[in-house]
């Protein structure tokens, strides 16, 4: 485990069909792409046809936006408890290590145990801490997601669309589109304009969780008790 604990990136996995997101939404933002107005949109023969990326426009909306800074902020001191724990850890590494073969044996095995008792504790806590933020993430984009198919179901109509895809998923099977057939951005601003949300402070940043687990050093094994240590001491587990 490197000295200073590496700030925590909070896992948001993102299931991407438009009625999945209804019922368990997950995003991983980007910043939405620039669309032309919806009356721009080419129709194939008499269907019209438009796209739209449901993790940017959830994320990119003022809700969103404004729930998930909130719930970051949340987290702070979560985050600070966390990195004293890892401080504690690495502080007693630093002990074990300084003192070298100076300590008895059994003080010195006492002090491996202690250490790898402590990273066991802190690895639960992250685990912890790590759940706890996903599912109230889950909260927030399930709520801000329902609320948006409903207004992109009313745009849909409104302009006739045949068909929305929703390109989020790296798996989509739409191949290539054209920037006019993209209704991300309207989809968003109208969010807005039902929500009556404000948009965040000018300058704000979109929020940007990162995918995958919380960003942790790999863990490091203390120094191992000398030879000859009493029966029964072991080295903290990698």
């Amino acid at each position: 485990m490197k000295n200073n604990l590496t700030r925590f990136t909070w896992a948001v996995a993102f299931i991407l069909s438009v009625t999945a997101l209804a019922q368990t939404g997950k995003a991983a933002p980007t910043d939405p792409p620039a669309t032309a107005a919806a009356s721009t949109v080419p129709t194939a023969g008499t269907v019209k046809i438009g796209i739209i990326s449901m993790q940017q426009a959830i994320l990119a909306s003022n809700e969103g936006r404004r729930d998930f800074e909130a719930l970051s902020k949340k987290f702070e001191p979560k985050q600070a408890e966390l990195k004293g724990q890892n401080d504690e850890v690495e502080n007693l590494k630093k002990q074990l290590n300084t003192q070298g073969d100076k300590p008895n044996e059994q003080a010195r095995a006492t002090l491996v145990k202690n250490i790898e008792s402590k990273q066991k504790s802190l690895q639960r806590s992250l685990e912890d801490a790590q759940s706890d933020f996903q599912q109230q993430q889950n909260e927030i984009l399930n709520r801000v997601g329902g609320k948006m198919l409903e207004v992109l179901d009313k745009y849909a109509k409104d302009n006739n669309f045949a068909l929305i895809l929703d390109v989020s998923n790296q798996n989509s099977p739409v191949l290539w589109a054209g920037a006019s057939t993209d209704v991300t951005k309207a989809i968003v601003d109208q969010y807005n304009t039902v929500s009556g949300v404000p948009a965040p402070p000018s300058g704000a940043a979109a929020p940007r969780p990162a995918a995958g687990r919380p960003a942790i050093a790999p863990r490091t094994p203390a120094a191992k008790p000398a030879t000859g240590a009493p029966a029964g001491t072991t080295p903290p587990k990698q």
